[in-house]
C-alpha cells in the first residue's frame, strides 16, 4: 500500500469510526478559533474606525453589506463542491472528489473577479445600494475600494477554507484564516493611526490580509497536505458538473445574499434615523456575531460529518452528530449571549462613545442576544440538508433567517413602530424561523433512517 492510499485510508477510518463526539469537537475547535480570530478583527476593526468618527464608522456597516455579497458567492462554491468532495471521499471516489475541489475553487475566484469588475464600473450605484447616507457614502467609498481590489482572493480564501474543512483538515484551514485575522489586526492599528490613512488604511489591511490568507490556503493543496487537489486540469468543462456545484451550493448564496439585502434594507431604513443610528445598528451586528461565530463554528463541524458518513452509508452517525451539535451550539450560545447582554452599554460604548448610538445600540444588541438562543435549531436543519444533498429543502431552510421572514418583519415594524421597530425586526424572525424548523427538522430526521 502507497503512502498516499494509506493516509486516505487512514482518514476514512477517522470520518466513519471515530466517537462522533470526539471528531465533532476535532473539527469544531479549529473552525470556532478561526472565526472568532475572524470576528475579534471585526470587533477591532469596528472599534478602530469608530474613533474616526459616527460616519467612518458607519461606512463600516455599509461595506460589510459588500463583503457579504462575496461571502454569498465563496460560501456557494466552497460549500457546493465541499459537500459533493466530502460525499465522494465517502464513497472512496478521490478522482471525482479532486474534480468538485478544482471546479470550486476556480468558480469561485471567478464570481469574485467578475463582482470586482462590475463593482468598479458601478461604484456610485453599488454605494447607493448599500445604504450609504451622503455623509457616510465618501468614507465608504475609500473603504470599499480596497476590498474591491483583494475581491477574488477573498471569495477564493473563503471557498478553500470550506474544502479544506469538508475534507476533514479544519485545521488547516484555521492557520491560514487566523494568520490573516491577525495580521489585519495589527496591521489597522499601523496604518490607521501610526500612518494617520484613517478609513483607507482599515481598507487596505483587509485587502493585504486576504490575500495573505490565500496563500496559505491554497498552498495547503499544492503542497500535498490534503487528499483532494487544486489544478485547472481537473477543472470540469461539462455544466452538469458545474451546475451540480452551484446547484449544492445555491442554499448558502440564498442565506448569504438574503443577509447582504437585508443588510443594505437595514442600513437603509436605519439611515432615516442619522448616521448614529446606521452605526448602532452596525456595532450590533458586527458584535451579535460573536456568540453565533462559536455556535456557527459547532454547526461547521458537523458538515463534514454529515457529508462523509452520509456518502459511506452511515446515517447513524449523522443523525448522533447532528444532536451532540446542536446541544454543544446552544450550550455555547448561552454561555457567551449572557455577558454581553449583561455588559451591552459598555460594549456598544467600547464601539463608539456616542451618547445616541449607544442608545440605541443596547436595546437592539439585547433583544439579538435572547433572540440568537433560538437560532442552533434553524442553523443545523439547514447545514444538515445541505450536507447530505436535500438542495430545495436546504434552500428554503436558509432563505428562512435572514430573508423570507426578516425582510418583511424589518419594513413592517419600521413602518409601525419606527426605530423600535428595526430593532426587533431580526430578533422576531430568528424566533419565528425555530418555529418552523422543528417541523423541518421531522423532515430531516426521516432522511436518515437506515
Amino acid at each position: 500500500m502507497s503512502e498516499e492510499t494509506r493516509s486516505q485510508q487512514i482518514q476514512f477510518e477517522k470520518m466513519t469510526k471515530e466517537p462522533v463526539g470526539k471528531l465533532l469537537f476535532t473539527l469544531s475547535v479549529p473552525t470556532i478559533l478561526s472565526m472568532m480570530v475572524t470576528n475579534i478583527y471585526n470587533i477591532v476593526d469596528t472599534a478602530f474606525v469608530g474613533t474616526l468618527g459616527t460616519s467612518e464608522s458607519g461606512a463600516t456597516g455599509v461595506v460589510f453589506g459588500f463583503m457579504t455579497i462575496l461571502q454569498a458567492f465563496a460560501f456557494m462554491c466552497g460549500q457546493g463542491a465541499g459537500s459533493i468532495m466530502s460525499r465522494k471521499l465517502g464513497g472512496k471516489d478521490l478522482d471525482e472528489a479532486t474534480r468538485y475541489s478544482s471546479t470550486g475553487f476556480f468558480l469561485s475566484f471567478g464570481f469574485g473577479t467578475m463582482i470586482a469588475i462590475l463593482s468598479s464600473l458601478f461604484l456610485p450605484e453599488l454605494l447607493k445600494l448599500l445604504g450609504s447616507t451622503e455623509t457616510i457614502a465618501p468614507f465608504a467609498g475609500i473603504y470599499i475600494s480596497y476590498i474591491i481590489l483583494s475581491a477574488p482572493f477573498f471569495t477564493a480564501s473563503f471557498t478553500l477554507n470550506n474544502l479544506l474543512r469538508y475534507e476533514g483538515k479544519a485545521k488547516l484551514g484555521t492557520i491560514g484564516m487566523m494568520t490573516g485575522a491577525v495580521i489585519n489586526i495589527c496591521a489597522d492599528a499601523l496604518l490607521i493611526f501610526g500612518f494617520g490613512l484613517g478609513i483607507a488604511g482599515a481598507g487596505i489591511a483587509t485587502a493585504v490580509s486576504q490575500f495573505i490568507s490565500f496563500c496559505i490556503l491554497l498552498s495547503m493543496f499544492l503542497r500535498g497536505k490534503t487528499q483532494t487537489g487544486i489544478s485547472l486540469k481537473f477543472v470540469a468543462r461539462d455544466l452538469p458538473t458545474i451546475g451540480n456545484v452551484l446547484a449544492t451550493g445555491f442554499p448558502s448564496l440564498l442565506r448569504q445574499g438574503l443577509n447582504s439585502v437585508a443588510t443594505m434594507l437595514l442600513n437603509g431604513t436605519a439611515g432615516a434615523y442619522g448616521d448614529e443610528a446606521v452605526a448602532a445598528m452596525s456595532i450590533v451586528s458586527r458584535v451579535s456575531f460573536f456568540p453565533m461565530a462559536m455556535a456557527i463554528g459547532i454547526g461547521q463541524g458537523f458538515q463534514p460529518i454529515s457529508s462523509f458518513n452520509y456518502g459511506a452509508g452511515k446515517k447513524n452517525r449523522v443523525r448522533e452528530a447532528f444532536w451532540k451539535a446542536y446541544l454543544g451550539s446552544s450550550v455555547v450560545l448561552l454561555l457567551v449571549s449572557v455577558p454581553v447582554f449583561l455588559f451591552a452599554a459598555p460594549v456598544i460604548q467600547g464601539m463608539r462613545n456616542d451618547v445616541r448610538v449607544i442608545e440605541l445600540g443596547v436595546r437592539a444588541l439585547r433583544l439579538m442576544c435572547v433572540a440568537q438562543l433560538f437560532v442552533p435549531l434553524s442553523m443545523m436543519v439547514e447545514m444538515g440538508f445541505q450536507s447530505t444533498g436535500a438542495r430545495l429543502l436546504a434552500s428554503f431552510s436558509s432563505s428562512l433567517r435572514s430573508g423570507l421572514l426578516f425582510i418583511p418583519a424589518l419594513l413592517l415594524f419600521e413602518k409601525y413602530r419606527g426605530i423600535k421597530g428595526i430593532q426587533e425586526a431580526q430578533p422576531v424572525s430568528l424566533i419565528l424561523t425555530f418555529g418552523i424548523c422543528i417541523f423541518l427538522c421531522k423532515i430531516f430526521m426521516k432522511r436518515l433512517r437506515d
